[in-house]
């Protein structure tokens, strides 16, 4: 019997949406491994050359200009693409999207971004009859995601749902799957034996993760930071941003046996299960792993648009906070000190599969391909399906 096959489109305009595809393509594979996935960027894969300007050119006016990209969000947030970008988009991709389709053959097609989304879409307008799946990787749900063509959505909250269905999508055409992660983030391994493994102190620890796209705190945050190092563990990971690491590592307020600078890491799982607490901007997929992981999160410099939006769920529901003064630096630094067995216990609970199960997208994607009831796991007992209230409702 021919094996099933998957298809996901995604765009690397940050590292979420690609992020979320690969995710979503080893839980599937993890469940049934007798299911072939591919994750491919489509303008990376179609345009080699030309992408990377692109790719460029948004970091640069994300970076820049914020507030105008947050204006553009909001303007354009109850539209779908327009016509005549989707007709643009058509005549960049149609023949070689069209031929990447029929030589794979998938069974369904997953787009993690609006972009390839809105190609897919356009094909399937013409004639193509594979299944197409939007998974949205974000807690917000903007209007370039919604297509008509889309015969089911894949999403993060009961809330993003009610956004779609309130614009006029079907409700049974929108599933709530919470947003994948990476196998590795499905367990928590144990702390102790993870710090030993990566040479850290067995004590109160926090993690920074600053990614490509730069740490910018002020000289206040930074020697709020450093105020109780000799009691506080500090872990910066700032991506593949190497001047910025060499420029952490320079700096002689991070030049203590308590403060470990990285670089790229693949093993971000192991490093928030190692840390007590995680410092970072309110990317989808970032924020996911830390929920996948139960740890609590204090919140940078939110991207105006859907970074917000992130910001505001977890806030919410009380699993983070806003990162605004030195204040709330201090505020944690105490709580890691003196109520170090509260802050675990608060974690455990919010690692209870009642709660939230990371890998129900892998599950619910493949009872859909399969068109069975329960999907059974590695052990042979039935995987738990939520409801879309489980966890993911809004507070």
């Amino acid at each position: 019997m021919r094996k099933k096959r998957v298809l996901l489109f995604s765009e690397g305009f940050g590292t979420g949406h690609t992020g979320a595809a690969y995710a979503l393509a080893e839980g599937i594979k993890r469940l049934n491994p007798a299911v072939q996935c591919r994750v491919i960027e489509l303008g990376k894969f179609l345009n080699p050359t030309v992408a990377p300007w692109i790719l460029s050119a948004y970091r640069k006016t994300v970076s820049s200009q914020p507030k105008l990209f947050g204006m553009l969000y909001r303007t354009q947030y109850h539209r779908s693409l327009n016509r005549f970008t989707k007709l643009a988009l058509h005549r960049v991709f149609y023949t070689h999207a069209r031929q990447v389709i029929e030589q794979l053959k998938p069974d369904l097609i997953i787009c993690t971004h609006p972009l390839p989304a809105a190609v897919v879409s356009r094909l399937k307008h013409l004639g193509l009859k594979v299944p197409l799946y939007t998974l949205i990787t974000d807690y917000d749900a903007h209007g370039s995601w919604v297509n008509a063509e889309v015969n089911r959505y894949l999403v993060s909250t009961s809330r993003v749902k009610a956004i779609l269905t309130g614009r006029g999508t079907p409700s049974d055409q929108v599933k709530v799957t919470g947003i994948p992660v990476h196998p590795k983030f499905w367990e928590r391994s144990n702390r102790e034996a993870l710090r030993q493994e990566l040479g850290l102190a067995d004590k109160p620890t926090v993690l920074i993760m600053g990614g490509g796209w730069g740490l910018m705190f002020g000289k206040e945050i930074m020697n709020a930071l450093t105020a109780k190092i000799d009691h506080i563990q500090l872990i910066f990971c700032m991506g593949s941003n190497n001047k910025l690491v060499d420029k952490l590592r320079s700096d002689p307020r991070f030049q203590h046996p308590n403060i470990t600078i990285l670089g790229y890491s693949s093993d971000v799982n192991k490093l928030m299960d190692a840390a007590d607490l995680l410092i970072t901007k309110p990317g989808g997929m970032t924020c996911t792993e830390a929920l996948a992981k139960g740890i609590p999160m204090l919140f940078y410099q939110a991207i105006p648009g859907q970074e917000e939006k992130n910001s505001q769920y977890f806030v919410e529901l009380g699993l983070a906070e806003v990162l605004d003064s030195e204040t709330v630096i201090d505020k944690w630094f105490r709580l890691l000190q003196r109520e170090y067995a509260e802050l675990e216990k608060q974690r455990r609970l919010r690692l209870s599969p009642d709660h939230y199960q990371p890998h129900h997208c892998a599950v619910t994607v493949l009872e859909m391909l399969t068109k069975q009831g329960k999907l059974s796991g590695e052990n042979g007992s039935p995987a738990q399906t939520l409801s879309d209230k489980a966890v993911y409702s809004t507070p």
